[in-house]
């Protein structure tokens, strides 16, 4: 019996999240071809279906389509890094400017209810301090979406999320590397408190200060001088590695 066109679009949309999840993760390695076949046969999903999801991470920046070649995991580099890093700080800033001018009481209760739950939660696995906690890595970004949500402007939102995405493959990249003590929950509260006082330029500074010490620590562990171009990523092979060849 053939499948129905909502059915092969839910096909569609779950090839698209469990690729997204395994490329934010950086489980498939920057730079590594995809190869569609095997893709179709792990996700036990069509061909359409995986064009289609390649598609869509392509639009976003996250896979690369090559002519006559197929598709590659988007690579990275320190360049890319540093304007990442800024024009995220700048689209973010924004977001959050806004929010604090216009949120009300509901806004600034799910920021404390984000926060506390981010604050509650280890940042690496308790087995393995060199793993990032898929936990807090889940509520990291929805402080992140909190901190912004009262922003009523959709086309920074959708700008933001973007940028946060893309950020979000070199920040856990950074994770086995760093040796930089930080105190993550206190930069987190100090940039809600000042969120919630309606401090709009002690909150954009908190924030981008919080945003480029990740990638200054990212900048000088992995790309040192005479560094390869790209760092390595210590951790399991994920569902979808079969995937994927080292170029």
């Amino acid at each position: 019996m053939p499948r129905s066109a909502s059915d092969s679009s839910s096909l569609t949309q779950d090839a698209y999240e469990r690729l997204r999840a395994d490329l934010l993760a950086c489980r498939l390695r920057p730079g590594t071809r995809l190869k569609i076949g095997a893709l179709c046969q792990t996700l036990s999903v069509s061909l359409s279906a995986v064009r289609e999801a390649l598609s869509r991470l392509t639009s976003e920046g996250l896979v690369v389509a090559e002519p006559q070649r197929g598709f590659r995991v988007a690579p990275i580099s320190a360049d890319e890094l540093r304007d990442l890093t800024g024009v995220r700080a700048q689209i973010e800033g924004m977001c959050l400017e806004r929010a604090i001018a216009v949120g009300d009481v509901a806004w600034e209760s799910r920021l404390v209810a984000a926060f506390h739950r981010l604050s509650r939660t280890p940042e690496r696995e308790p087995g393995d301090p060199q793993r990032m906690n898929e936990e807090w890595s889940a509520a990291h970004t929805a402080y992140h979406e909190a901190l912004v949500g009262a922003c009523d402007s959709p086309w920074l939102l959708r700008l933001r999320g973007l940028l946060y995405a893309q950020s979000e493959r070199y920040r856990r990249l950074s994770v086995p590397l760093a040796e930089v003590a930080r105190d993550l929950i206190r930069e987190h509260r100090d940039i809600m408190e000042a969120a919630l006082a309606r401090d709009a330029p002690g909150a954009r500074a908190l924030l981008k200060e919080h945003i480029e010490l990740t990638t200054r620590v990212l900048l000088e562990q992995s790309w040192p001088a005479g560094a390869p171009a790209s760092p390595t990523q210590r951790g399991t092979r994920p569902a979808t590695a079969a995937i994927a060849t080292a170029a």
